[in-house]
């Protein structure tokens, strides 16, 4: 089988060399509706055709805006990559004002749209888009032209020849998509990646996906907006992987019953609230059951890979998976049995109990600008080592400057920032692209990441800080959803934190504490302070006398995407959230 180099390469190869039913499938009226890479290619081709036809040229933007993953995304991607046309895919939480600050600095001049409330955000500010010239729907809403229409016609020969010589020009080199990041410090940066960039990214990350070809299926869910699990959409072309798109976010469980996959993507967050909901059923047993599932969790949480506990440990832990871990594996569908975690730091707690379960949850690191892949876990051959982001991927290379910055090299770092030389040069300097995060290479090859460069902030004593270190294991108690570490130049650090609402509502049941209807008086309730304060304590043990989280104040409302708290990614706006808070930030340190 030849070896793809430009994106397209991934459906054209397969479709050719080895075809496979099902390829992708998408929720149709209650019907999984699947498609092969034959049939992906062909309705692809037809939509070239119909861009051709449309003026489409080489270097063309072309903007995707979906709410949720489907079929229609790939079939666009594959159209746009083989003739040449930039895909500029766009987040479809972002407020208007990015909307427009994306489309008219890439310079887009036509925009796919999943439904009517992102076709209602690109309409409020297509007048200030003077390049846009029309916008396509994946949904069929009335007034705006259907996606459907555009791949009903086959090319002609003319239009064929056409899509050929545009294919045969494209060098692994070319600029692929731009990819805006979350923007935590300010404009959206438009990180430019090539075919190279990601098909290396993806042939280097397959060595690590532990299914077999044609064997397995993938539910996907995150963003394909974002880097980490579009790669993986190539990635799961080339693996021979059928992949299933959630309906939703509130559907992944319904999801994970009805299609039974072996394989999927998470971000941290998920994984936390989905270990919480666990937990939470728990606590509702009583009697044996309670015992044997307290066991078990106990147990899971002192996991250690490759048998490092010892044979008596192996023989619990045998008896903990079929009498209880077995359930939770059957919650999810029954065969899942590799979770990709990215996006963010993972809690080591939850590799373990989940891997202990029989789910090895594979940390891994990167970013936009590396294609994003740097380096990754994987239970075979020894390489794996929870607390780690794995070791690096082949042909990616990794030194730590003098300061702990990470810097990376290899075929996977972007081309540079789009019409951005200056922020470019900043970060790629002599061929090393510098991350921004801190972190080291253990002796046995495992790349550690401690914190955010910028994340980091010294105390008025001198002390150094890294907050995100701190912030990852506070979240390990249940009635912390969020917490930002603050203390900059002051005396101790600090923490802001938004509370887990319905874990503190079932503990006050527990405790027939009475607690008003408005959830946001509960943060100004001197019992749930204490609670959480008693937590915090608890934790504090674990750090350095000048690490300690010495005050907290609680949030009275909910840190989100939409409201601005958060980026699509789940990392918090740092900068947002000490401008919101500032009294309470105030209140800290003026007492």
């Amino acid at each position: 089988m030849k070896t793809p180099k430009r994106l397209f390469d991934f459906i054209d190869i397969m479709a050719t060399d080895k075809p496979l039913e099902n390829a992708v499938n998408s929720k149709t009226t209650g019907q999984w509706v699947g498609l092969s890479t034959p049939e992906v290619r062909e309705l692809g081709n037809n939509l070239s055709a119909k861009l051709l036809s449309l003026g489409v040229a080489a270097g063309d933007k072309i903007a995707m805006i979906s709410s949720t993953n489907r079929t229609e995304w790939v079939i666009a991607d594959f159209a746009m990559a083989q003739i040449g046309a930039i895909n500029v895919p766009i987040y479809p939480t972002i407020s208007s004002d990015d909307y427009a600050y994306i489309m008219n600095h890439a310079e887009v001049r036509f925009c796919f749209v999943s439904d009517i409330e992102v076709l209602d955000k690109v309409l409020k500010i297509q007048s200030n888009c003077p390049k846009i010239e029309n916008v396509f729907s994946f949904d069929k809403i009335e007034g705006c032209n259907a996606f459907e229409n555009l791949l009903t016609k086959k090319p002609t020969k003319a239009q064929l020849q056409e899509i050929q010589l545009r294919k045969k020009v494209i060098r692994e080199g070319d600029l692929a998509t731009i990819i805006y990041t979350s923007g935590t410090t300010g404009k959206p940066k438009g990180v430019m990646l090539s075919h190279q960039n990601i098909v290396s990214n993806v042939i280097a990350s397959q060595k690590r996906l532990p299914l077999t070809y044609g064997n397995a299926k993938a539910l996907s869910f995150l963003p394909m907006c974002h880097i980490y699990e579009r790669m993986l959409l190539y990635l799961y072309f080339y693996s021979g992987t059928q992949i299933y798109f959630a309906e939703s976010l509130e559907t992944i469980s319904e999801n994970l019953n009805e299609i039974k996959p072996e394989f999927m993507t998470a971000v941290p967050r998920l994984l936390e609230k989905l270990f919480d909901k666990i937990i939470a059923k728990g606590e509702l047993l009583t009697g044996i059951k309670k015992k044997l599932f307290d066991w078990a969790v106990g147990l899971g949480l002192r996991y250690e890979p490759y048998g490092k506990n010892g044979w008596f440990y192996e023989f619990q832990l045998k008896i903990a998976r079929k009498l209880i871990f077995k359930k939770w594996q059957e919650a999810l569908g029954g065969n899942l049995t590799t979770i990709a975690s990215g996006s963010a730091a993972l809690q080591p707690r939850l590799a373990r109990v989940f891997t202990a379960a029989g789910m090895t949850v594979a940390e891994g690191y990167g970013l936009t600008e590396t294609s994003p892949v740097v380096s990754v876990n994987d239970m075979r051959n020894f390489q794996m080592k929870i607390g780690s982001v794995g070791p690096l991927l082949d042909d990616v290379e990794v030194k730590i400057a003098k300061d702990g910055e990470i810097l990376c090299k290899g075929p996977n770092i972007m081309i540079g920032y789009y019409k951005d030389e200056e922020k470019t040069n900043e970060v790629i300097k002599d061929g090393y692209f510098h991350t921004g995060d801190i972190g080291h290479i253990d002796s046995d090859g495992f790349l550690k990441i401690t914190d955010r460069k910028k994340a980091m902030f010294k105390t008025s004593g001198g002390k150094y800080i890294a907050p995100q270190v701190i912030e990852n294991v506070m979240k390990q108690s249940v009635y912390i959803e969020q917490i930002m570490v603050i203390g900059e130049n002051q005396k101790f650090p600090a923490a802001l934190i938004q509370l887990n609402f319905e874990a503190v509502e079932a503990w006050a049941r527990e405790k027939q504490l009475q607690l008003s209807a408005d959830q946001a008086t509960w943060c100004k309730n001197a019992v749930i302070q204490n609670k959480v304060m008693d937590e915090v304590n608890s934790i504090n043990e674990r750090f350095g006398q000048w690490e300690k989280v010495k005050e907290i104040q609680l949030t009275p409302d909910v840190w989100s995407v939409d409201d601005g708290q958060l980026t699509p990614t789940m990392k918090l706006k740092r900068k947002v959230l000490k401008e919101k808070y500032n009294s309470l930030i105030e209140n800290i340190y003026s007492a």
